[in-house]
């Protein structure tokens, strides 16, 4: 592998690199979810962030280490929204390459922050396909949402922050998209509290995590979609791969109907108004206590850019 992974001192440095741009999120017990669930259910809350989501770490650690002036970056959302506000506030200019059905106030946000949007195709090949080819024309620098040692580091700070905030921690549950936020995470963790289990949570229609864990090696799976628009390449990448099959302990997949349940019940008993990405790790316990988890759980609430027009369907249905 020609890059190298980084560890707990690239994710300490990288803590230092944001610090007052991202927050130090609240990790906070649910009493309706540990009620719910049978475990005693903290949350880590990085819905709480400035743009709703934990990418501003991973995607502010990157850029502000470039030398260029432009950046490119493709995404089905939250990695744009978080590439354009850090390089609105780096001084840099900032294109975004997203599907053509992404999320119109994921689009709309990326566009207040200042950066052009172009849409390309449906899937995350194809998306960044196109953003390559910008990069490459214009010379501007491609930042990758997962696969990329420099954003692997900087979403590790929450990890870090886990591990500081809170004692005796049993297991963590982490969403999983291309790997990036479990891979920081389960860095930071194993180096701290190595007892401490991490387990991945993905779609069930795009369990990149789960077939890449059994094969023992990448995966790519074909056509992804879910409700969870955040989860949805079509694999991990090289690196984050790499880490996961290190640190990783195993992964569970939701269904459609799981992922709605999980975001209802976040909203409804904790009152924390997730997407469906964010509220994904939720779904494996919604069927009782999981033994193998232990007493004390945390789960990583990703990010609350949710659309109006779902949050109106889970509020009156």
């Amino acid at each position: 592998m020609s890059e190298v992974l980084p560890g707990l001192k690239e994710i300490e440095a990288a803590a230092e690199r944001i610090a007052g741009v991202a927050s130090r999120t609240p990790l906070v017990e649910s009493p309706a979810l540990s009620k719910l669930t049978g475990h005693e259910v903290y949350l880590k809350l990085e819905c709480f962030q400035p743009i709703r989501v934990f990418k501003i770490r991973g995607a502010y650690n990157k850029i502000s280490l470039l030398s260029q002036s432009r950046v490119v970056a493709a995404s089905s959302g939250n990695h744009g929204i978080a590439v354009a506000y850090s390089s609105r506030l780096l001084s840099k200019k900032c294109t975004v390459v997203v599907p053509e059905n992404a999320v119109v106030e994921k689009v709309d946000t990326m566009v207040d922050y200042g950066a052009e949007v172009v849409k390309a195709g449906r899937y995350s090949g194809e998306r960044e396909a196109a953003a390559r080819k910008i990069a490459e024309g214009t010379g501007a620098a491609f930042v990758h949402p997962y696969n990329d040692p420099d954003v692997i580091a900087g979403q590790g700070t929450c990890g870090l922050e886990i591990a500081h905030q809170l004692d005796d921690i049993d297991t963590v549950l982490v969403p999983v998209g291309g790997g990036g936020l479990i891979s920081g995470i389960s860095t930071a963790l194993k180096a701290i509290r190595p007892k401490t289990r991490v387990y991945g949570v993905e779609p069930r229609s795009a369990p990149k995590l789960t077939e890449a864990l059994k094969a023992k090696k990448v995966v790519t799976v074909p056509s992804p979609a879910s409700i969870a628009d955040g989860l949805i390449p079509s694999a991990l990448g090289e690196l984050t791969y790499e880490i996961c099959s290190r640190n990783v302990d195993g992964s569970f997949t939701a269904s459609e109907d799981d992922i709605l349940r999980a975001t209802r019940a976040l909203i409804r008993g904790a009152r924390i108004f997730a997407e469906p990405s964010g509220a994904t790790p939720i779904a494996p316990l919604l069927s009782g206590p999981i033994e193998s988890l232990g007493r004390r759980v945390v789960l990583v609430i990703s990010g609350g850019n949710i659309s109006q027009e779902l949050l109106a369907k889970i509020l009156t249905s």
